[in-house]
């Protein structure tokens, strides 16, 4: 039988001939070699316009834009003032539904070593044969090249739907930490920092850690009295970072040499008094932490003495109107400071809001901020008849809206002992909400649907040691503040996670208390949950051979 001939066949490219510009009246060689060159280019692109794309886009010409689930989440956690004696668990949770397969969630101190190993690009994976498993597309294990374990890890997660928790690293000067989540383990991914300590008093302490960002609100910092309030920076980023302190007060902006340029190398992390930075007492402060270069984590540690000691939560974006989620029913008293740090004042109208919807407390209708300062006001009990509520802050009139920032302390008494935590202005949950470190009859879960009536679906997980996970929806009247009942989950053993996730209406924002007491004290800790930004927008592209000229 004849061989077939699988020899190429021998293609030439065609020869692309000059045109003769000799003819050309007037025409320098420097003109001439230049439109010789012109019209080679013509010749070349001409033939690229011509040739039809190897692989048209499927999704055609028509623009718009796909949404996908991210592949991997980081997040940034302050250093735990934990003392000598105190202890920091952290939570990591991921909740199902990820249409990826594969990954790892880990969370490490940080270091430099820690932080290039983490930020590193995965290996590639070695070639499989064909008709395995790998090859037709099934999970990645982990610890393959792709997968990568850190072998001093704190907390690794087993799978998706299941927490996993951890104790930070023991003794007074623990680190910060960093999580990074990959593939089915990225979208929604959360961690909860919480912290029990007797330094000045026994308290509770909670943060949920964030990813890296250039700019961080705080309201309701201070440095009068009993108070010693540290500003945190995490620099978990494989850069240097130089980071400003800006801070606010009843007076305006407060000057300090102190506070500008402050230097973060990669893998490292800062603790800085706040009282050596407002040379002086001062009250109410609104502090913005800013990375003049590179990326950062930022926290304030509020140390209040005997009354009690928590995290400020970084508050929403300055915006024209703000909702303080997660007021206890048993609130004995609530400070509110607001910052208006734009050029113009602020009117502010002032509401609550209860079972039934929103009311203006009596005495508290209106508030007016000064361009670039702070205001406080004392609201007492603004909680009525042990309801859970929610503060809202809008202006006055609507055709001058202004930026404001704001924060609230809140104090718990029992039996002659109180704590107190600091609740930040937050932004509305979007379509998906996590939280973890929940634990049994010591959880509470607020939801407040700011304009119209809303509804969502709240799932608990199965716990770290057991548990059958658990769904219900909620329906939330405009202006209401509901207290979910019913979160544990049965038979749960160990802490779970809360997924809450908006089914209609809205906007919904969103706050979880948590009460553990330490030795008769009613200690708390109070913290908003955040759209877990599980998805991201990637828009259209189709082949435009135009682009070439």
């Amino acid at each position: 039988m004849k061989k077939p001939n699988l020899k190429a066949p021998n293609l030439k490219a065609p020869k692309l001939k000059a045109p003769d510009l000799g003819s050309i009246a007037g025409g320098s060689r420097t003109g001439q070699s230049l439109l010789a060159g012109a019209a080679v280019l013509a010749l070349v692109f001409g033939v690229a316009e011509l040739r039809s794309p190897v692989a048209p886009a499927a999704a055609g010409r028509g623009g718009g834009a796909t949404t996908t689930q991210v592949e991997r989440t980081a997040v940034v956690c302050p250093p735990p003032t934990q003392g000598l004696i105190g202890s920091t668990t952290y939570s990591l949770y991921t909740p199902v539904g990820a249409t990826a397969s594969g990954g790892t969630a880990q969370l490490n101190d940080v270091s430099p070593q820690a932080v290039a190993a983490a930020m590193a690009p995965p290996a590639a994976a070695p070639p499989q044969p064909s008709g395995s498993p790998q090859a037709s597309g099934s999970p990645q294990p982990a610890g393959s090249p792709a997968a990568p374990q850190a072998a001093n890890a704190l907390v690794t997660a087993a799978k998706p739907g299941v927490p996993a928790t951890g104790n930070a690293t023991n003794g007074e000067s623990a680190p910060g930490v960093f999580a990074v989540a990959t593939g089915a383990y990225a979208p929604g991914f959360t961690v909860g920092q919480t912290t029990a300590s007797e330094q000045a008093g026994p308290a509770l302490s909670g943060v949920g850690c964030l990813p890296s960002g250039t700019s961080f609100w705080f309201a309701g910092a201070s440095t009068a009295g009993e108070r010693v309030d540290y500003v945190t920076v995490v620099n978990a980023e494989t850069v240097p970072a130089v980071v400003d302190v800006r801070m606010y007060g009843d007076k305006g902006l407060i000057d300090n040499e102190l506070a500008s340029g402050i230097a973060v190398a990669p893998g490292s992390w800062q603790s800085i008094r706040l009282p050596g930075l407002t040379k002086g007492q001062v009250n109410d402060l609104a502090v913005n932490v800013v990375a003049r270069s590179g990326r950062i984590g930022a926290g304030i540690r509020a140390l209040d003495g005997p009354r009690g000691a928590d995290w400020l939560q970084p508050s929403a974006d300055p915006a024209p109107a703000v909702t303080v989620p997660g007021l206890p029913g048993d609130t004995a008293t609530a400070r509110l400071v607001v910052a208006a740090p734009a050029e113009d004042d602020a009117d502010l109208k002032v509401q609550v809001s209860g079972k039934n919807g929103w009311f203006t407390p009596a005495g508290h209708e209106t508030l007016h901020v000064k361009a670039g300062m702070t205001t406080a006001v004392d609201l007492g009990q603004i909680t009525r008849g042990g309801e859970a509520s929610a503060i809202r802050l809008s202006p006055s009139d609507p055709a001058h809206p202004t930026p404001v920032v704001a924060g609230l302390r809140v104090d718990r008494t029992n039996k002659g002992k109180s704590e107190a935590a600091w609740i930040s202005g937050a932004a509305p949950i979007g379509p998906r909400a996590s939280i973890a470190d929940n634990r049994a009859g010591q959880s509470q879960l607020l939801l407040t649907a700011v304009e119209g009536e809303a509804k969502v679906r709240v799932s608990s997980s199965a716990g770290t040691g057991g548990g059958t996970p658990a769904t219900k929806e909620v329906q939330i009247p405009a202006g209401a503040t509901v207290q979910v009942e019913g979160l544990d989950p049965a038979g749960l053993n160990g802490t779970y996670g809360i997924t809450v996730e908006t089914l209609s209406g809205g906007p919904v924002v969103a706050a979880r208390i948590l009460t553990v007491p330490v030795k008769d004290t009613p200690a708390f800790t109070i913290q908003p949950l955040r759209d877990d930004r599980s998805t991201v927008r990637i828009p259209t592209t189709a082949d435009d051979p135009g682009v070439v000229q």
